[in-house]
């Protein structure tokens, strides 16, 4: 019988070390793991939204309460040229075919309207699904009012792609939860960077 508490002892004190382990690896990796996010997913989509800016958005970003949500935030990019925000980017995502679709969307804060879409992250099929990342979807988002970019089976402006429909909603879905963020947060965002 001693034995048998003995070994539960010992597989007790083993599992809890190695737990205590994993979370301080999980802590000390964390901030590693978000940089590299930052550097090598939204990085380059963020170039492929502003493409006049000056700044760098990465290090310009800020972190602002998430609308809605109590306690929760949002990373928000901005484009900034000679001084001046001309656009700001956040990420939202929706549910898609495989999972989470990410997207990162631009809005310009002059004209209120999108500057356009890119997709950061998703895990839909490869070759149907995952076409939501090709030019030939996300150009359809670009100078659309918020409200028009939804799509045409739900009377907007953008065409699902054929095959693709749940990975196009997810898209949709991710731009409309942006646009509600923006439309919450227009006039904290034009005070921040001014």
């Amino acid at each position: 019988m001693m034995e048998i508490i003995r070994m539960v002892v010992v597989l007790s004190a083993i599992t809890g070390l190695s737990g205590f382990v994993l979370s301080g690896l999980k802590v000390w990796t964390n901030p590693i793991i978000e940089e590299q996010v930052l550097m090598n997913v939204q990085g380059p989509a963020l170039k492929q939204l502003f493409l006049d800016s000056t700044n760098d958005p990465i290090a310009d970003r800020k972190t602002l309460p998430k609308p809605g949500s109590e306690g929760e935030t949002i990373i928000v990019f901005p484009a900034i040229k000679d001084g001046k925000l001309q656009a700001v980017a956040m990420e939202a995502s929706g549910k898609g075919y495989g999972g989470d679709v990410n997207v990162l969307v631009g809005f310009n804060v002059d004209k209120d309207n999108l500057l356009g879409i890119s997709v950061t992250t998703h895990k839909e099929t490869p070759g149907l699904g995952s076409r939501i990342q090709d030019p030939a979807f996300t150009k359809q988002f670009k100078g659309k009012d918020p409200a028009k970019a939804v799509l045409k089976k739900d009377g907007g402006d953008i065409d699902a792609i054929s095959g693709a429909t749940l990975s196009s909603i997810g898209s949709a879905d991710a731009v409309k939860q942006a646009a509600g963020w923006y439309t919450a947060l227009k006039d904290t965002i034009k005070t921040t960077w001014q």
